[in-house]
């Protein structure tokens, strides 16, 4: 490939093919995530990365070789492993006498840091702790948040937004009730915060519906909050903006509630020799 004026030109078909994955599409492919360690690691850390990963998987790149790099004070590293293995979100994990434990989760926009959050480890359990039947690999979780600080402190929702990123997996068009079986629970209590990690048991209950039961798979974390490192509420709004070509486009007389009912409009006019009260207006809701 050559770069001339800034626009890199393929010289190759398969370049080209590289390069044409590369470039914007209107529907993004599934987020990929890196997990790397720093300088210097912990057990607790190196185990709490292997954990994670093997939940993020298959939409996960594992390095384990160290990176001696700060993500605070440069994230240039970040950023060019970012652009060689087209991963948009990362998860860095440290260890050190002032921050001990330390795990960093953050995203990119354009191979360029948008927001990391910095939380620390305080109580881990680990995945082969817990002896109990996992998931199936790429099993889609479901991701519950409770807690008042994820709605109401800045720093929580985008805390948030951050772990719906990472974890949320790829968009499905149907789900069938025996594939919802994994459960991430994340609990913001007293200044921090526990994830915990469930299988869903169905269970008979002398109907149709199953009784649900959580039984415990791990890992499970307590974490505390300390730096972070978020954009700016236009850059933030900027990397939310969607294409035209995929925003719904509104039909007259048509609109929908929360709960997704369509609803129709129908204007009643009057005759000409008739004498009828103004035009009324009917909302007929439609079957989906």
């Amino acid at each position: 490939m050559t770069q001339l004026d800034g626009i890199v030109k393929p010289k190759t078909k398969r370049s080209k093919r590289f390069l044409d994955n590369r470039a914007p599409k209107l529907i993004e492919d599934v987020k990929t995530a890196m997990i790397m360690k720093g300088g210097n690691t912990s057990q607790t850390i190196t185990q709490a990365l292997k954990d994670i990963y093997a939940l993020k998987k298959p939409n996960a790149v594992l390095y384990k070789k160290k990176n001696i790099t700060r993500p605070f004070e440069d994230s240039t590293s970040l950023e060019f492993f970012s652009k060689k293995t087209d991963c948009s979100l990362f998860l860095f994990g440290s260890h050190n006498k002032k921050r001990p434990n330390n795990v960093i989760f953050g995203r990119m926009f354009d191979f360029h840091v948008l927001d990391m959050i910095e939380l620390g480890i305080e109580k881990f359990v680990s995945l082969s702790d817990i002896k109990a039947s996992k998931c199936p690999e790429g099993t889609k979780p479901m991701l519950v948040f409770a807690g008042e600080a994820f709605d109401t402190d800045n720093e929580h929702k985008r805390l948030k937004s951050l772990l719906i990123d990472f974890f949320r997996g790829p968009t499905v068009s149907a789900v069938r009730l025996a594939g919802l079986e994994h459960v991430l629970h994340f609990t913001a209590l007293e200044g921090k915060i526990y994830m915990r990690s469930y299988r869903s048991l169905l269970k008979k209950s002398g109907c149709r519906t199953p009784r649900i039961e959580l039984e415990e798979i791990g890992p499970s974390f307590d974490l505390v909050l300390r730096r972070t490192h978020l954009a700016s509420d236009d850059l933030y709004k900027l990397a939310h903006r969607q294409p035209k070509a995929l925003k719904a486009k509104k039909k007259k007389n048509i609109s929908h509630n929360v709960f997704g009912t369509k609803f129709g409009r129908v204007h009643m006019q009057k005759g000409r020799r008739s004498i009828i009260p103004p035009p009324i207006v009917f909302f007929y809701p439609f079957s989906m």
